[in-house]
This record gives C-alpha cells, structure tokens and sequence, in this order.
C-alpha cells in the first residue's frame, strides 16, 4: 500500500505533472519510511485531493512525483463530529487518534466539569496543536483524503449549543436509549464523551435541556478512550459508511 504524505497549501494539480514536496514531510518520506525512486506514493491537500504517482526523488528534502492519477473526494455527509473531554494520561490523544482512524470529520476538545486534565493560559493553544498533530498523522497512517479540523477548546454551554444546528448524542452509560437505535435522520451527528468521572449531573441537564439526546453503548462502561470510537464504528455501519 503506498504511503501518504500531506501538503495543505496544495490547491490542484493534474495527471503529467511533477509534484514536490519539502520540509518535514520530505524528511520523513527519506529517513523513516526510506522511500526510494520507482515505489509510489500519494501526496494529498487534506481536503479532499489526493495525487499519486511513481517517485523520481527522494531525499531529506525533497520528495518529487511524476503524477499519474487524481482523485477528488467528497467529504462525507452526514458528517461526524466528536467532542471529547479533556483527560488524565494521553487517553484523550488516544480517543482522537483513533476516531481519525476511524473516520470522524472534526474533533473538539471539551473542557468539562469533571476533567483532571485543564488546558489554561498557554496550554489553550499547546493542547489544540498537540491534537492537530495527532489527528495529522492519523489521516495519514490510514490513507484519508480528508484531515479533520480540531476545534477550540469548548465549554459545557458551547457544547450544548451546537444542538441547534446538529443531532446531538451524549454517551451514558445510564441512558435508556442505546445507540444502535438511534436512525439517522440526514441531520449531521456530534458524539459527546466525558471524562474519567462522568459526565456531571448538571452538565446532562444542560445537553437535555439544548435538545441532546442520551444514548448508551452495551451494558459496560467503557474509558473515556475507547467510547467514542466504539460509538463511532456504530455510527459507521448505521450510516452505511462501512
């Protein structure tokens, strides 16, 4: 399977062209994957458009193509968002990279009641790039076309808020209704997971009251890690995605 390297100021290119990359991306292509000349590879925007091509060069900087194809690719519909609160370890950075595995159209790290983990002053814009860097490589390691954006860090109250524009799901383990019941009405999706403790009583109150709906996975509680994922792979096949 050939690799993906990523190039976000990208914006087209055509089937005969010569395609470079410099930089990091190059370096890595070089040193770790130790691509050589003749193997193909793929170079993508992020955004839907994906190259490939045999490469004519391959050093610590640069990487070149000659293009073969181009493909174009929608971003999916409905799409899927997962707001994932802030927590404790990497269990977090684990939630998000495998729901970029996974598929998930955008992530937005949520600063709930119940979070060890904070994001204050400087660590605001640290932990954001720390994430884009995570979901970056997930996009890669599993050859998506489409990177997902990481939000900024929201509150409970933002958090409600996106009900008014998106079907809303907050994972509970006490919730009557379980997700695989849950029927797809064309509205595009958020996935809400809490932290190690839970989501607070008054935090459910809020989501209630925005229009969110309560949804549980089986009959186990699962990490703040590995829940959102798992609603995710439901998600998937509900959609016909898989």
């Amino acid at each position: 399977m050939a690799s993906l390297y990523l190039r976000e100021d990208l914006d087209d290119v055509e089937v005969g062209a010569r395609l470079s990359l410099s930089g990091a991306e190059a370096k890595h292509a070089a040193t770790v994957n130790r691509t050589r000349p003749g193997e193909s590879v793929l170079i993508g925007n992020g955004r839907g458009l994906v190259a490939s091509g045999e490469v004519l060069v391959s050093t610590n900087t640069e990487l070149t193509i000659d293009v073969d194809s181009v493909s174009r690719v929608e971003r999916a519909t409905p799409t899927i968002t997962l707001v994932q609160a802030l927590a404790k370890g990497d269990r977090d950075e684990l939630a998000i990279q495998a729901a970029t595995e996974l598929g998930v159209d955008a992530v937005v790290p949520w600063a709930a009641s119940r979070s060890v983990s904070r994001w204050e002053g400087a660590k605001v814009a640290k932990g954001r790039e720390r994430w884009a860097a995570i979901v970056r490589e997930a996009s890669k390691q599993s050859i998506r076309a489409w990177t997902p954006e990481v939000r900024e860090l929201a509150t409970t109250k933002q958090v409600a808020a996106l009900a008014a524009d998106a079907r809303v799901l907050v994972l509970e383990p006490d919730a009557d209704a379980p997700l695989t019941g849950v029927e797809p009405d064309g509205r595009d999706l958020v996935l809400v997971v809490g932290p190690e403790g839970g989501i607070a009583p008054h935090e459910l109150a809020a989501f209630r009251d925005a229009g969110a709906e309560l949804v549980r996975l089986g009959s186990t509680v699962l990490r703040t890690s590995t829940a959102g994922p798992a609603a995710l792979a439901v998600l998937n096949a509900s959609l016909r995605r898989w």
